[in-house]
């Protein structure tokens, strides 16, 4: 029987008396042993915690009703926060709700942990330099089932669940979709109940914020440690060292062999913080483990007693330089060395990790490569294939063919880009003065790699250049990509068509030598976050009519395809639709203080700034609206259009887009025979946080990349996900978007991946502006100077760029079929019945686009785990340190 903090007040100094003293016990003991030998101070303390029912105790005093929140949360403010209501910040109010839930997920962490600990469980570690996580108080609710309970402790002490949400700062962990994926990713493993642990940086400064000051983007530090993370759990007991520079020693042993000996090294301590990932009503809470730089030494002490103060903490600031910032900017050699510093970083701690949890029940490899896969996120851990050798062979002594036995059985590589400048190509020179152990491993993987190829394809001398890892340049590079597809037994792309693309084009040797290694795994997004918790009302909605269930069996969302031409029903759909529109009106009040209609078409295109994403292509849409309305021409429906996105500091076109953007809105909003017509807005900053505003409200998705430049997309799937209809070329997952909704529920256009190849020939973006007058208005605008804003020579660079005949990218050449198809769009929106009906179909057919199916299907293909079952008996503390 569950015992109630109400009901258990008298349990309480019995509790903790005893607590106090087993403390007090361990400590007196720990003091008195430790100075002589610590590692018999580590045992005594592990003897003295091994009080099963004690630890087991104190979790039966938590409940989950409103009363015992009511009371968590009180205590939390007064007793582990030492606060008092009338002068606390209202962030320490967000911390005592944060740390109440978190409460109640500790046991369940604690139970996982056990299971995944066991000696017969097949695991997969996951390794991203990325994860954009977002806030978590309101996802580790939904997921708790918390959300009612919640509420009514909250609305008791005054507070609305809301508010308390917003005080939580983004966890900004990346850039865009590939670390948003990842996030994705961990939350559908441990809804999946799969073992799985993410592997991470914790940088001090996440992604950077943006503001706009004249038209122009402000980059400025993120900060979102500032006021500590309470979902963290700092754990310096598992702490390990990296190693960088220095030198190799040969060393000849007795039997003649040779061993190889990294030394004169700069060390730095790996420090882990530990993030919980709640699984879906389902007991399973996996760990997103999170790697700090720290030094091994705070400071030189003799330094700093002679005076040189700055010099005397060089070596912490150095070593704390690695977790500082999220993706330093690599325009500098500097910059590329902290780059890869970084990635090493994250690789080398992660699998000494790995490989510790290993070796604490199992005296040597065997079974290892049966019980492991390390799944690469793209290129950035693809340093884990040498590394994982030379942990293997130099650590614990393996020879080189059982250590690549190993390493190419665990290692699974995932490709995110098309663009061969994305694929990442190191310096072998520099690779070899940071990480010279490691660059030898490169060097014989490689010489090893081209004998097999050489005897595969023993005449074609231009293939072997071509597939060399270490590339036949005067100056070298180490091609990432390749490393990662010769050290894995998997590789897969993000979409279907990318994936093909990948292995008839970038790849296509390796798909030659190894076809069984390619495979598809088209991403997906949660559904838990991006409908059932960012959309509420919707949320509300449907589940009536498809069962609540559908937030863990998304394919029950088909169930809503008979509403689809049901009028109550569109018109119950319209109206939440309307009111997630109203909300993201507030929101650029806010922050842009401009006031929109939220019965216009809301128009939204919202991803990282890059030039192959064409954000371009819709501010020229715009400015032929603008014309339109200004010189008399066709009728547009009222219609607000969304750009927001960051841009790579050392991005400069990607910046003097934006700067045009804002240009073009300055003029269109600032017009008054456009009111009430069209507003184009710049959304600054956008994370997350927002993104769980934008896409409830979109009625129409931009996603315009040129064809076979996009992966996939995630953007594409959470707006079709809450309704939105999307214009799009066919490129990434839009074309699986296309089959899953059906022609008619999707505006297609613009050149296809065969037709680009075959423009690109003879591309004269000169001739297509001649032969369309539209696109002779538009040009003929920014040729006036009417949307330069006192800097033409920006504007000329962007339209330059865009009408010269190299424009990699084919904007001109897709623009007139694009404003087709924006017309088409209009004349869809008058037709209200129609649209809804559109709406609801691309709903009811996204449950093919949820990564609960993404990870199905990574698990049945590669990593073939077993879910864990977490109804076994709690463990003792001593089984669950790692």
């Amino acid at each position: 029987m569950r015992i109630r903090v109400r009901y258990a007040q008298e349990c309480l100094p019995v509790l903790n008396a005893l607590i106090c003293f087993y403390y007090f016990k361990l400590i007196m003991t720990i003091s008195s042993k430790s100075a002589s030998n610590p590692s018999t101070a580590l045992t005594l303390a592990k003897d003295l915690v091994r009080q099963p029912s004690l630890w087991e105790s104190h979790e039966s005093l938590l409940g989950c009703d409103s009363a015992d929140l009511k009371v968590s949360i009180k205590s939390h403010f007064v007793q582990t926060l030492g606060r008092d209501i009338d002068y606390a910040s209202a962030h320490f109010l967000y911390k005592a709700v944060a740390m109440s839930v978190r409460d109640r997920l500790m046991e369940q962490w604690r139970a996982t942990r056990t299971a995944m600990d066991n000696t017969t469980t097949r695991r997969t570690y996951y390794l991203s330099m990325e994860f954009l996580m977002g806030r978590a108080l309101g996802n580790a609710v939904n997921n708790l089932q918390m959300d009612d309970q919640l509420r009514a402790a909250l609305g008791e002490l005054g507070l609305a669940l809301e508010d308390v949400e917003q005080l939580e700062h983004d966890a900004g962990l990346g850039n865009g979709g590939l670390g948003r994926l990842a996030a994705c990713f961990l939350d559908s493993c441990a809804s999946l109940a799969l073992p799985v642990v993410g592997y991470g940086l914790r940088y001090r400064y996440g992604m950077f914020r943006q503001s706009i000051d004249n038209g122009w983007q402000v980059e400025s530090p993120d900060n979102w440690l500032s006021e500590g993370h309470v979902w963290e759990l700092e754990r310096p007991e598992l702490s390990c060292h990296v190693h960088f520079g220095g030198n190799v020693e040969m060393i000849t042993n007795l039997d003649g062999s040779v061993s190889h000996r990294w030394v004169n090294t700069d060390v730095v301590r790996a420090l882990p913080y530990d993030v919980p990932i709640p699984g879906h009503a389902n007991g399973v809470v996996n760990t997103l483990r999170l790697w700090s730089a720290t030094a091994t030494d705070e400071f030189n002490l003799n330094e700093f007693n002679a005076g040189g103060y700055t010099e005397s903490v060089a070596s912490k600031t150095a070593a704390e330089n690695i977790t500082m910032v999220l993706y330093p900017n690599d325009s500098s050699e500097n910059g590329k060395v902290l780059r890869l510093r970084q990635q090493y970083f994250l690789v080398s701690a992660s699998l000494q990790d790995a490989l510790r949890v290993w070796l604490r029940n199992h005296k040597n490899f065997d079974g290892f490569a049966e019980a492991h896969c390390f799944q690469l996120n793209d290129t950035h851990p693809s340093l884990a294939v040498p590394e994982l050798m030379r942990l293997l062979i130099d650590v614990h002594q393996l020879g080189w063919d059982e250590a690549w036995a190993i390493t190419s059985s665990v290692m699974a590589y995932t490709n995110h880009t098309l663009l061969p400048e994305a694929l990442e190509c190191w310096s072998l020179n520099m690779i070899g003065a940071l990480l010279p152990r490691p660059t030898e491993i490169i060097q014989e993987v490689n010489r090893r790699f081209l004998e097999q190829v050489r005897l595969a394809m023993p005449d074609a001398t231009e293939v072997h250049a071509q597939m060399s890892i270490v590339s036949f340049d005067s100056v070298p590079v180490v091609r990432m990509a390749h490393l990662s597809i010769v050290g894995s037994f998997s590789v897969n792309g993000v979409a279907a068509l990318h994936s093909q693309l990948l292995k008839a084009g970038l790849f296509k040797n390796f798909n030659a030598l190894w076809p069984e290694r390619f495979n598809n795994k088209t991403n997906g997004v949660t559904q838990r976050r991006w409908l059932a918790h960012c959309n509420p009302q919707l949320n509300a909605l449907i589940s009536p009519i498809v069962g609540a269930q559908w937030i863990s069996q998304p394919e029950l969302l088909v169930k809503l395809l008979p509403m689809a031409t049901d009028a109550e029903f569109q018109q119950q759909w319209a109206a939440v639709k309307l009111a997630n529109k109203r909300a993201l009106a507030a929101l650029v009040k806010e922050r842009m203080n401009i006031d929109v209609d939220p019965t216009m078409m809301f128009d939204v295109q919202v991803k990282r700034m890059h030039e192959y994403k064409r954000q371009l292509l819709c501010v020229l849409h715009a400015v032929h609206l603008y014309l339109d309305i200004v010189n008399g021409g066709a009728h547009h429906e009222p219609r607000f259009i969304l750009i927001a996105g960051k841009a790579a500091p050392g991005y400069h076109m990607a910046k003097a887009i934006i700067k045009l953007i804002n240009n073009v809105a300055d003029v269109i909003n600032n017009d008054p025979r456009t009111a009430g017509k069209l507003v184009l807005g710049f959304l600054p900053d956008y994370n997350v946080s927002a993104m769980q505003v934008i896409c409830p409200a979109a009625d129409v998705s931009e996603q315009i990349s040129t064809a076979g430049k996009e992966a996939s997309g995630t953007g594409n799937m959470k707006f079709m996900m809450n309704g939105a209809v999307t214009i799009g070329t066919l490129d990434g997952a839009n074309v699986e978007i296309l089959e899953a909704v059906g022609q008619e529920n999707f505006f297609q256009f613009g050149l296809t991946v065969d037709e680009v190849d075959a423009v690109r020939q003879t591309y004269k973006p000169a001739a297509h502006i001649a032969s369309d007058v539209r696109l002779q208005a538009i040009f003929g605008a920014f040729d006036s100077g009417l949307f330069d804003g006192r800097e033409p020579e920006n504007t000329r660079t962007v339209i330059g760029a865009a009408c010269s005949p190299h424009d990699p990218w084919l904007t001109v050449a897709d623009l007139a079929a694009y404003l087709d198809a924006q017309a088409n769009v209009d004349a869809a929106w008058r037709d209200r019945a129609l649209w809804e009906y559109m709406s609801i179909v691309n709903t009811a057919s996204s449950s093919r686009f949820s990564t609960d199916r993404t990870m199905q299907d990574y698990n049945r293909d590669i990593w073939k785990l077993t879910p864990l079952s977490i109804d076994a008996p709690a463990a003792s503390p001593e089984k669950s340190v790692a």
